[in-house]
């Protein structure tokens, strides 16, 4: 049987220097909020042929005097400009549009606009929160109460714990590569983006539990003086179920990014990189920390 908690210091390591990245750019460069939260309006057109350049698209707004304009190409002839905490009215929009019809021929009924007010930005962004917080502590109490017939050589809430670090590593590697996206590209984190980093949630704790049932089966009809053998023989047990099931999973999901169009595109790939990161850390760092809790409480 292979030894995988042989090189758990490296796991560490490794997670390590993804999550210190990840709060350095945050530190660093924010995150790049989309109107969802900031409040602003939102124009997308889609041209019969290639779309201007970005530079073009600017200059030709710019006597609109808008205050925080963005300007970005979604594809080759897609074009998308936003205006941050500031609202565009009906008669405004209608006037972008006509003066980017004078930069090449506009495909038919293809303009999206979406406007949402600063305070119900800052709404949002707070119910957001608000979510996030309950969804934390109820995995928290859910994993407590699950795993509450093993008080040995662990409590319960350990368990929870252990899950509760994998799932906050998880998350905060999708919002590092979203910080980066966001330098580098523009890309701002919208509902889709949080709605997709809920469902990361779900699927960390899922791929956590079930590495840590089958410790917890393998403790019950075994010895738990020798956790660590018990949590090797139950990564090796599972470790090839959870990749399968990730596995298949991405097939989806990378179809989604490919032909899933812009709308989807961002939500599909937080979902990559949160379900790459789940499997990884339920396998390689959740199961590990107990192995180190438990080593640290018996001196082992």
């Amino acid at each position: 049987m292979f030894n995988w908690l042989k090189y758990q210091k490296l796991y560490y390591i490794f997670s390590a220097l993804l999550i210190i990245a990840t709060i350095v750019g945050f530190v660093v460069y924010g995150l790049n909020l989309g109107i969802d939260f900031q409040g602003g309006s939102e124009l997308s057109v889609t041209y019969q042929d290639q779309a201007p350049t970005t530079k073009l698209v600017e200059e030709n707004l710019a006597d609109f005097n808008f205050e925080d304009l963005t300007v970005r190409k979604a594809g080759r002839r897609e074009v998308v400009i936003q205006v941050k905490s500031q609202n565009i009215s009906e008669i405004q929009k209608d006037k972008v549009l006509s003066s980017l019809g004078e930069l090449g021929e506009l495909q038919k009924n293809s303009a999206g606009f979406e406007s949402i007010s600063p305070v119900v930005g800052k709404a949002l962004e707070s119910k957001t929160q608000t979510v996030v917080i309950f969804s934390v502590i109820a995995i928290l109490l859910y994993i407590s109460i699950a795993f509450s017939q093993i008080s040995r050589p662990l409590p319960s809430w350990q368990y929870g714990f252990a899950a509760l670090i994998a799932l906050l590593h998880d998350v905060l590697i999708v919002l590092g590569v979203f910080i980066v996206l966001g330098v580098v590209a523009g890309i701002e984190i919208n509902i889709p983006i949080v709605t997709a980093l809920l469902i990361v949630f779900g699927y960390s704790v899922n791929d956590s539990v079930v590495v840590f049932d089958r410790i917890r089966e393998n403790i019950l009809h075994g010895s738990a003086h020798q956790f660590d053998k018990v949590v090797n023989e139950s990564l090796s047990q599972t470790i090839v179920r959870s990749i399968n099931t990730s596995f298949t999973t991405l097939l989806v999901l990378v179809a989604l990014f490919i032909f899933g169009g812009t709308s989807l595109q961002y939500f599909a790939l937080s979902l990559i990189v949160g379900i790459i990161a789940g499997t990884y850390s339920s396998l390689f760092l959740a199961s590990p920390i107990l192995v180190s809790w438990w080593r640290k409480k018996f001196n082992r």
